[in-house]
């Protein structure tokens, strides 16, 4: 139902120009280099080894998330065709109209967020149970160094540092995968697309790439109604994922202090580049929900360094205990009720 294809083609547009530039600095072994550090901190153990580290271009990242994507749009255009098969002469023309409609959407959130993204743990949530990869944007890390001034080897191990947590998140943490999986297919089994007519009234048609590329780019993309029951979920799904990036933010920081000289800089520097978007990138970002995705690392950041200043690692790592450790969104906003209720039951003299 979803032209895959087109999506690919918007995506490469919507990517803009990124080239094939590698990184300055060699990904592959900094993350073998910084992977005992990570292990020491978090003191999670792995039930499988960590990926070989790839170096990947913006096309690649795109293609490679849309083919996830397609896990999640497919059942929902699949819903779509069932009904459209009670729509007569017209079925035909609404399920073109319908499948450009998803694959441009798809290529657009795709290929923008190709242009930005530095690193992925790509592990599946949905879909086919394929291998894990660890991704790195060359592009986008050579334009980070360049913009942020840093140096590009204590760059390379804070950034590798940051994705080899979520690899010993998601590796290391038996339930983690599962509950994340199974909060992502109830929200999927919600989604409905809704045909709209253009603005003549007629039948949607093929869209121009080039055109959905510029109006996107001006902020057209219309962001996505949810219903109480979609609203309640996506909270659910946003504060585990506030903890996931919380964490990982707090570890590559606490990993630097000891393994990377110069590392406030850094810190420094990346939370003045997420604060200096223009204002077309943050109409972008909000229509995208990537500022949601800002915010989990902010919020969630908070939340892990003061757990940690309070309880240390040891007191952080109940997160990892169960599923329903995971704080709500108040405890979110206060470490010290979480720590109060995730508490061990003290032992009792006999």
């Amino acid at each position: 139902m979803v032209d895959w294809g087109l999506a690919r083609q918007i995506a490469g547009l919507a990517a803009g120009r990124g080239g094939e530039e590698p990184p300055p600095f060699d990904a592959v072994a900094l993350s073998v280099e910084m992977e005992p550090a990570v292990a020491g901190y978090t003191r999670l153990a792995l039930a499988t080894p960590t990926p070989a580290a790839e170096v990947v271009s913006r096309a690649d990242w795109a293609a490679g998330n849309l083919e996830a994507l397609s896990h999640i749009l497919d059942p929902v255009a699949a819903r779509l065709d069932e009904r459209l098969g009670f729509a007569g002469p017209l079925a035909g023309a609404l399920r073109v109209g319908a499948s450009a409609t998803l694959a441009a959407e798809a290529g657009l959130v795709m290929g923008y967020l190709s242009s930005r993204v530095l690193g992925q743990y790509d592990v599946s949530l949905l879909g086919a149970d394929t291998d894990p990869r660890l991704l790195f944007v060359g592009p986008n890390l050579a334009g980070a160094v360049r913009d942020l001034r840093v140096e590009p080897e204590a760059f390379g191990r804070w950034i590798c540092a940051h994705e080899l947590t979520h690899v010993f998140q998601f590796q290391g943490v038996p339930w983690l995968r599962e509950h994340m999986s199974g909060l992502l297919r109830r929200y999927v089994e919600t989604l409905e697309v809704r045909i709209e007519k253009g603005s003549a009234g007629g039948l949607p048609s093929m869209p121009d790439p080039g055109k959905l590329v510029e109006t996107f780019r001006e902020g057209g993309l219309a962001a996505l109604v949810q219903n109480p029951e979609q609203r309640a979920l996506m909270d659910e799904v946003q504060a585990a994922m506030s903890v996931i990036e919380g964490y990982s933010e707090h570890v590559m920081d606490r990993v630097a202090a000891e393994f990377i000289p110069g590392h406030e800089e850094l810190r420094t520097a990346m939370d003045r580049r997420r604060a200096s978007r223009s204002a077309p990138q943050r109409i972008i970002e909000k229509l995208l929900g990537f500022d949601v995705k800002l915010r989990q690392y902010e919020q969630g950041k908070k939340w892990a360094d003061g757990v940690a200043e309070l309880a240390g690692i040891e007191g952080l790592n109940r997160v990892w205990a169960s599923a329903g450790a995971l704080p709500t969104a108040d405890e979110l906003k206060h470490p010290g009720k979480w720590l109060r209720r995730t508490e061990p039951p003290r032992l009792t003299a006999a």
